[in-house]
């Protein structure tokens, strides 16, 4: 059955492992969220202390900058799955069978490449700011109250990781609907019309109507 995303599962394998890599991918999301409400406490904290104690929060610039990969990076997982990042839907919208599954195979490919280069480049970069003999582990930290920059750092090839685990079976997933000319592939992100992508807004809405009713 199709999820909000678009996104079908049936017995297979390659659904099975679809299914286990997103509760990972949500893990990963909900972090990312975590982390962009945990600024908004210490913008709280801080300006709070600049008006009534004439002190902002110490280190709060340096505690953004650790924030930020959380905020940027583990959700792009996630987002590759429900294909939610940007798409060029007027073009593929108007391909249909092997034609647009080799489209999509061909642009998922090129995207694994490109992270398989970030994965390799952003853990040389990890590595460059982590060493096991320097105090905190680290050979360098924030300008400010000199916190450790290498758990930033790690977490760039970490979410780029799982990133590539995604794009690998949406490989997996286009691959075989193109050898197979599948009209509904599973565990890839299908392309909604303009009604059905009202129709699942609409069942959004209603969902949170009838909480509020309850």
């Amino acid at each position: 059955m199709a999820g909000a995303s678009l996104v079908l599962s049936d017995n297979s394998t390659l659904s099975r492992l679809d299914a286990i890599l997103y509760r990972l991918e949500r893990v990963f999301a909900l972090l990312s969220g975590l982390a962009v409400f945990s600024l908004m406490i210490l913008a709280v904290i801080s300006v709070g202390g600049r008006n009534f104690l004439g002190q902002p929060l110490p280190g709060y610039v340096d505690w953004i900058e650790q924030a930020m990969p959380l905020i940027a990076f583990m959700g792009v997982a996630y987002t590759q799955r429900d294909g939610g990042h940007i798409r060029m839907d007027i073009l593929l919208g108007r391909l249909r069978g092997r034609t647009l599954w080799g489209a999509e195979l061909i642009t998922t490919l090129a995207i694994l490449m490109l992270m398989v280069l970030m994965v390799w480049g952003s853990w040389a970069h990890f590595e460059r700011s982590f060493d096991w003999a320097a105090p905190l582990w680290s050979r360098d930290s924030s300008m400010d109250i000199a916190l450790p920059i290498w758990p930033a750092k790690l977490l760039a090839p970490v979410a780029f990781s799982v990133l590539v685990l995604r794009l690998c079976l949406q490989v997996w997933g286009y691959g075989r609907a193109l050898i197979t000319n599948a009209e509904t592939p599973v565990a890839v992100p299908l392309i909604a019309d303009a009604a059905t992508q009202a129709a699942m807004e609409a069942d959004t809405v209603s969902g949170f109507e009838d909480k509020k009713d309850d």
